[in-house]
This record gives C-alpha cells, structure tokens and sequence, in this order.
C-alpha cells in the first residue's frame, strides 16, 4: 500500500491501527467467502438480524438487549437470530438458534470501547449468507447507510431501533440553551427524520421517546419497551446484601447507587456535587459504577472525594447483588431513552431517584417506587435523595418489584417484539 503521509514522517499509532482495521476489513468480504457456514435453523419461519456499533466489551443496556434477544430465540426453535457487531478482528460465534459476527473496525476515540462498523461489502456478504427476513438497525451514525447499501436490491426490510435520543444528547432544554446548541439540536431531527425515512419502522422503548420523534413529524413509530430478567435481578434477603457490600468494599449503612456508562450526557457531575449535602443529613454512602470516556473528568467534579469509583462489573449475577444490596438507585441522565439499570434495581425492590426527563421517570409514575427531581438542579436532587432515604424503603421496594414483574418480564416483552417483526415483514 502506498505510503499516505510525507516522507520521514509517521502517523499517529491510532491512526495505524485505523488504516490497519481498514486494510483489514477489505478483505473480509474474500473471509467471508471462506470461512461463513450454512445458516443455523435454515428451517426458521422467522429470522432477525441484528447491526449495531454498540455492542462493547464494557458497554451495557443495547448488548442486554441483544443477549437477552438470543437467549429468547434459543428457547423458540421457529426463530432464528444473526448479530452483527464490530470488533478488534473478524470472528463468529455460535449459540442455539444465533450466529454472531464480528467485523474488524477501529476504534471511536470519544465513543471508547465502540467501534466504528463500515464495511458494506462484508454485511452484504452476510446478508446474502444468512437471508434474514428482517434487519433491525441499533446505531443512528453509519451503521444505517452501511446497512441500507449492503441490502441494497435484496428485499430485505429494515427497522430501526432508536437506542439513542441524538437531539437530546445535543440539549436537554432546546428552548434556553445556547444558539450553537439550538442550531446542532434541529440538524439532529433533520438527521434522524433522514434515517425514519429509509426504514419501515421506528422502534421506541418509551412514551417520553414516542411523543418526541411524532412531534417531530417521524412516521411509523412503534413503542417497544424492554425487559429485565428477574430471575437474576430480584431483592435479597439481608444476609445477601451483606455479603454483595462486603465483595465490593462498601460499607453499612444507606446505599445508593449509579451503574451505567461515565459519559457526560449521562449528569453524573449533577449527582456527585448533590451527595455531600446528602451524606451529611444522612450518613449515604454513593458508589458509582462502570467506565466511560468522562470518568477521568467525573473524578475532578466536587465532591467526587466522598464518592466510591466501583469499575465496570461483567458478571450481571454479581451486579444485579449489588442493586440489591443498594437503598436507592440514581439515575441522573435526562436523555435516556428506556434506562434498563433503573428496571433491573426495581426488579431487584430498590426504589429509584431520576431527573424528570428521559424514560427511566415513567417507571418511576408507574411504578411509584421512587421520585424525579429537575434536570440539572443538584439541589433538589439531595432534597428528594434524602426524603426518600427517610421514607419506607422497603415498601417501595416492593412496589418496583411488583412493577418490573407484572409489566417487564423478558419473554412477555420479545412476545410483543416478535409480533411487531411479523408485522413489519408481512
């Protein structure tokens, strides 16, 4: 390959590494050739492919949905799932009734650990390999062109699950930020309006979402929301919750807990300059959990001293004993567009505290295991956090169970979700 920068001058070892991924994945449509088996159940009345950039090594809610997807299809013969996720190098697993791919791509330098899925000619290698009668599209930057050109001429419809609310990453309050912020959050909707129209349908986890994109004139919107597994995530008796503090270091006494990824949109700076206030009137202990491009930055915040840094925990069966063990589940990001830990600590009877924007407050209305506060106000949330910290935790708790139980079982919600695919391709 020629060379691409002057003579007696080297690029970047990033930038290495991204022409490596690249030279890389030219060659993943002759791999492909080689190497991609017959298709698992090729006697499926209904197979699903799932394309998505985020699927990372420390990355959390839209994996949950895809593994959670396959466990589901491993227990219905009649269903057959493909994933496709990029990775450090190409690669395909298998488990009952799912192959997944891994195609080569660099790496997002602000987006860490999610990698860039670029490669048209491999996902159409794929997709001519595999057949699915539908593509469901889990990334709004790429992933939907890529994925619209490699299917390109095979009939092959495609949805669009709207994992990421773009504009709202952008600004929480359109109608007071700066013009910068205004100008980038419309160009956002022309955006995501550009992607609406080149798929059948837009799949939404919650209400607050939905409203959002009809009133931004996006058609065929279709409200979806997810689950938990509660047979993983359910309360402990005290003896367990015990030993989930003892095996992460914290201490008796109230807990409260954030479990997500350290990235700004998530208002994690919001929550550690409100908790001096409430450790003092309450004695609560905060530990934050997980990693992200912003935790360097989180970790400089005031009041990040008083706060416990708990690293990104793989093992879902330890993490779902630490919601648990927790008093209170925070959840601070106002433009999440479902908020899949805040289920899994109801399922677990821990109230939740959330800023009153985003999907995680309407399972607290729902629910009424918990309370919201105003987006970026610190001061009320040690407000609500210690009101709530002084309530009847426990009755609460029981509550969010009975909430998660009773509405967000997973096999009731890919039910609902395998129907919404029949529709979609009939």
């Amino acid at each position: 390959m020629p060379a691409l920068w002057p003579p007696g001058q080297r690029p970047s070892a990033r930038l290495q590494e991204s022409l490596r991924q690249l030279r890389y994945g030219l060659s993943s449509r002759r791999l492909l050739r080689l190497t991609s088996p017959p298709p698992v159940r090729p006697d499926s009345t209904l197979s699903v492919l799932d394309v998505t950039k985020h699927y990372g090594e420390t990355t959390g809610g839209v994996r949950t949905y895809i593994d959670q997807k396959s466990a589901y299809v491993a227990a219905h013969p009649p269903l057959r799932h493909v994933v496709v996720v990029p990775g450090e190098r190409y690669a395909v697993a298998e488990s009952p009734g799912t192959r997944t791919y891994r195609l080569p791509g660099p790496p997002i330098p602000t987006q860490r650990p999610y990698r860039w899925l670029h490669s048209v000619s491999a996902l159409r290698e794929i997709l001519r390999a595999e057949r699915p009668d539908l593509i469901e599209i889990g990334s709004p930057f790429l992933v939907p062109w890529v994925t619209r050109e490699a299917a390109r001429g095979l009939g092959i419809p495609l949805a669009w699950f709207y994992h990421g609310n773009v504009p709202r990453l952008i600004s929480q309050q359109p109608d007071r930020d700066a013009l910068a912020r205004r100008i980038g959050y419309r160009a956002a909707w022309s955006y995501v309006r550009a992607v609406s129209r080149r798929v059948r349908a837009t799949l939404v986890a919650s209400d607050f979402v939905a409203a959002d994109l009809e009133r931004e004139g996006i058609a065929n919107v279709i409200r979806v929301p997810l689950g938990v597994d509660l047979d993983r995530f359910r309360p402990a008796d005290q003896a367990t919750r015990d030993e989930s503090r003892r095996r992460f270091g914290l201490p008796a006494g109230p807990l409260a807990v954030y479990c997500g990824r350290f990235a700004r949109e998530k208002h994690l700076d919001v929550l550690i300059r409100a908790w001096p206030a409430v450790r003092q009137k309450t004695g609560a202990t905060l530990a934050l959990v997980g990693d992200g491009p912003s935790a360097a930055w989180f970790r400089q915040v005031p009041g990040a001293d008083q706060v416990r840094w708990i690293p990104f925990e793989r093992d879902r069966s330890l993490l779902a004993g630490l919601l648990a063990a927790a008093d209170l589940y925070v959840a601070p990001g106002p433009a999440e567009t479902f908020g899949l830990a805040a289920l899994e600590a109801l399922a677990g009877g821990t109230p939740v505290l959330s800023v009153d924007s985003g999907g995680v407050p309407e399972m607290v209305r729902h629910s009424g295991a918990g309370d919201v506060y105003p987006v970026g106000d610190a001061d009320a949330l040690a407000r609500q956090a210690v009101s709530l910290i002084e309530r009847d935790l426990p009755a609460l708790g029981r509550l969010g169970r009975a909430y998660a139980a009773r509405e967000h079982a997973w096999p009731r919600v890919f039910d609902r979700i395998f129907r919404v695919y029949r529709s979609l391709v009939s």
